[in-house]
């Protein structure tokens, strides 16, 4: 089906032969790498975004060389090749989770693995409409809904074909990453408390400050719980709470995307003015709401 697919975008038999070839090569290689991460730290350290840039920029110079420069199918076909990878190395990292906390609980792993399926069919069956929704409220990739993940692998697979990537702030990236790793490493090795992860920095440059300061503040909030007294239930609690405060955002985005979604009017709820200080209030009082659960005793 995947060679179909790419066929259709490509209208070249050879080529989207060799993309099918890639994608399974390198779909088995990561999802591998996304289960063992899931199995040994857990499905937090995922590097999905790293591999699917990877898978992007490997097929964006293998097809620059099949198409050549200008090609107005190069881009969406390395795109392709990167969602299904994408897609292989979330499923692969999530399975492992799974397998690995049903592991802990004595559950039994090929019933877990069926409902693996139906959960992975369930969300292929709902996801194309939940983004479709949004994109109509909002628009992906406007100022209203970012996507900085999508974005940059867009510019990674245009740049390519254009001949304008900027490949020498490409290169200091890849310098400063491997300097960045060479620190943390002598930070571990002298037993410091003061980490260097090349992730966080690399993530903390790239996502816009709106995500980057709620990271940040959860961070701080998780270091001084760690500092405090408080027991290993109370770290837990502190967790759930922020797990549930980014699951019910996700769905109520989609909720009130829905009236604007059905209507097709941007301007369906009403503007109330005075109501500015909400949310910054909302905010504040979430902060100290998950500090206070983190930090007593």
């Amino acid at each position: 089906p995947v060679f179909f697919l790419y066929l259709g975008i490509i209208k070249s038999v050879g080529i989207a032969a060799i993309l099918a070839i890639v994608m399974m090569i390198f779909g088995f290689l990561f999802s591998a790498v996304a289960a063992y991460m899931a199995g040994v730290v857990g499905s937090s350290n995922n590097p999905i975004s790293g591999v699917t840039i990877a898978t992007i920029l490997f097929s964006s110079l293998l097809l620059l060389a099949l198409l050549g420069t200008g090609s107005e199918v190069g881009a969406a076909g390395a795109i392709m090749v990167g969602a299904v990878v994408c897609c292989a190395a979330a499923i692969g990292g999530d399975n492992l989770q799974d397998l690995k906390t049903g592991y802990i609980l004595g559950a039994t792993p090929w019933k877990q693995q069926i409902m693996q399926v139906v959960g992975t069919l369930s969300a292929a069956v709902v996801l194309g409409l939940v983004l479709d929704i949004l994109h109509t409220a909002y628009v992906i990739g406007s100022p209203t809904l970012s996507a900085p993940q999508a974005t940059l692998m867009k510019s990674v697979a245009d740049g390519v074909f254009s001949g304008d990537l900027p490949w020498g702030f490409v290169s200091i990236g890849a310098v400063i990453a491997v300097i960045l790793i060479l620190m943390d490493i002598h930070q571990e090795k002298i037993g410091s408390d003061f980490r260097i992860p090349v992730l966080a920095v690399a993530v903390g440059i790239y996502l816009p400050i709106e995500l980057t300061v709620p990271i940040f503040i959860g961070g701080m909030i998780n270091h001084f719980g760690k500092k405090s007294r408080a027991g290993g239930s109370k770290q837990k609690k502190g967790l759930l709470l922020a797990s549930g405060l980014i699951t019910g955002e996700a769905l109520m985005g989609i909720l009130v995307a829905l009236p604007i979604f059905i209507t097709g009017n941007k301007d369906w709820w009403p503007s109330i003015g005075g109501l500015s200080l909400v949310g910054p209030i909302a905010f504040i009082g979430v902060i100290l709401w998950l500090y206070k659960v983190v930090t007593k005793k």
